[in-house]
Formats: structure tokens, C-alpha cells, sequence
């Protein structure tokens, strides 16, 4: 695996103070040369050498802007990564492949997958991304950027195919309740399909999440009676609880003794009460008790 190197790069100003003259200096002896009668074939050939040689020189130079880095190879050895901003000078005869540094991102299509329960449903993503590692993106793969766009989109297939796509109990992790953590768990799947690339993925979240438009209607429906079920759960777990606690300090501070027929009638009527969606219509009894 190729790891990057830092490569510091003179500076291209030094050689552009010292190159450029020289070749100015060189042209102008040709041209007097050319010009003298008495004219030297070698003398001519000579400085026309030394000109091309300065020429080739000043080729070498080449600018890094913030936030980039250059990529120098040697007849296809790596040679380093320069990444000084500024203009520069290394040896002419190095290739230079631009890799930008800068935080990018994008989102992915809408993708139609089954959620684990094995319902059809539409998501997508937004990744946030940069690269950190300029020699393995430019030869641990054959293109970076469409790299990252193909992984992070298996990346959020497979999430799809991990969680449901809602779930009524807290405890249970769902692409719409916990989005937090599915969040996480898609950032660090992402990472790993990336780490090859010399890729971070700074952030990733999901964006469009939806049913399926040919069972959105019967999930809709699905999903009010789950709810539906869930609060009454809910009041039914309550309502138990506070009879429990009436009966409990009635008892302890001996308001009210009940025997066991009168004890279930009054925990009835209270779960009656409790679980109730309209309010009690309270009713007064003029007569006894029991009658």
C-alpha cells in the first residue's frame, strides 16, 4: 500500500530569480552571435543547448493552492506529496496530478431497498468528505471521487437493510426514531469502505426517507394502528399503576375499607375512568351504598 510522503519543495520564486535571467542572458549571446560576421557553428549550437537546458528548468515549476496537494511521480516511482501553497520548483522532469484537500460533500439518488422487517421504502443520504491521504487516493484507486459516490451508496443500502423503518417501542432501533444513532453507524460503515481510498468521512445522514409510493397508503394505516395500540398500552400501564397506588393509601391512612366484591367494583370503575376517552360524567347516589 502506497503511504503518502510530504515532498518540501523549494520555493519557485529562487528559481524563477535565477532561471529566468539566465535565459534571457543565453538568448541574447545567440542572438549576437548570429549577428557578428565571424560566426562559430559550435558556439551558436552550444548556447542553443544551455537555452533549451534553462527552458526545461523553468518547467519544473508548478503552484500548490491551500487546501491541495501535488502529487510528484518520477517515471511512475512515487515520489511525495507537496502541499505548501505558493509557487514551487522541483525537478522538471516529475509528473504532477492535483489532488484537492478541501471538505466536500454530496448526496446519494433515492434508493428503493426492503428495511429489515422487509418493507419497500425510498432513501437517500448526505456524506460529508475529504481526502487525508493523497497517495492512496491516487493509486490505491482508479478514480476517488466516483469511489466515494459508489461505497457510500452500498453503505446506505445495506443501513436500510439493518433497522425498520419505524418502531413503536423506545428500546428498539428504527430509521425514523433514532436518528442519532443511525446516523453514527452509517458515518462509520462509510469509513470503513473508504479507509482503502485515503478517504474521512467527516459526517453522513439520511435526508429523504419515505414508504414506497405503492405502499405508502396501507403503511400509513399500518402505522396509525400501531400507534393506536402503543398508546393504549401506554394508558392501560398507567391506569394500572394509579389504581394500584389509590387502593395503596386508602389502605394505609384507613379512609375507606372495602371488602372483596367492593374492591373489584371500585378498581373496574376506576380503569373505567382512567382508560377512558372522554371525561367521567360523575353520578350521585342520594340512597346507600349498597343499594
Amino acid at each position: 500500500m502506497n503511504r503518502e510522503k510530504q515532498l518540501s519543495a523549494a520555493s519557485g520564486w529562487v528559481a524563477v530569480a535565477i532561471l529566468l535571467p539566465l535565459l534571457l542572458l543565453v538568448v541574447a549571446l545567440i542572438v549576437a552571435e548570429a549577428r557578428s560576421g565571424d560566426v562559430v557553428a559550435w558556439h551558436i549550437i552550444a548556447l542553443a543547448l544551455l537555452a533549451a537546458a534553462d527552458g526545461v528548468c523553468l518547467g519544473g515549476l508548478f503552484v500548490v493552492n491551500p487546501n491541495e496537494g501535488q502529487v510528484l511521480q518520477l517515471f511512475g516511482a512515487y515520489v511525495g506529496t507537496a502541499k505548501d501553497p505558493g509557487l514551487r520548483w522541483a525537478n522538471p522532469f516529475y509528473t504532477k496530478k492535483r489532488i484537492s484537500l478541501r471538505v466536500r460533500n454530496f448526496e446519494s439518488q433515492h434508493l428503493k431497498v426492503n428495511d429489515i422487517e422487509g418493507n419497500p421504502i425510498e432513501i437517500a443520504a448526505v456524506v460529508v468528505w475529504k481526502v487525508v491521504e493523497t497517495a492512496e487516493a491516487c493509486f490505491e484507486v482508479d478514480n476517488y471521487e466516483n469511489f466515494v459516490h459508489v461505497q457510500s451508496e452500498a453503505a446506505v443500502r445495506n443501513l436500510a437493510t439493518s433497522y425498520p423503518y419505524d418502531a413503536h417501542d423506545d428500546k428498539v432501533t428504527s430509521l425514523r426514531g433514532q436518528t442519532a444513532a443511525v446516523a453514527e453507524h452509517l458515518k462509520s460503515e462509510i469509513q470503513e469502505r473508504l479507509q482503502k481510498a485515503g478517504v474521512l468521512a467527516i459526517e453522513a445522514r439520511i435526508s429523504h426517507l419515505a414508504y414506497a409510493p405503492e405502499i405508502a397508503a396501507a403503511m400509513l394505516q399500518r402505522q396509525q394502528a400501531g400507534a393506536i395500540i402503543a398508546a393504549r398500552q401506554r394508558i392501560v400501564e398507567g391506569a394500572v399503576g394509579m389504581v394500584e397506588m389509590a387502593l395503596e393509601r386508602l389502605s394505609e391512612k384507613a379512609i375507606l375499607r372495602l371488602d372483596e366484591e367492593r374492591r373489584a367494583t371500585m378498581v373496574s370503575n376506576l380503569l373505567i375512568v382512567l382508560c377512558s376517552e372522554r371525561a367521567a360524567q360523575p353520578v350521585i347516589n342520594t340512597g346507600s351504598l349498597y343499594q
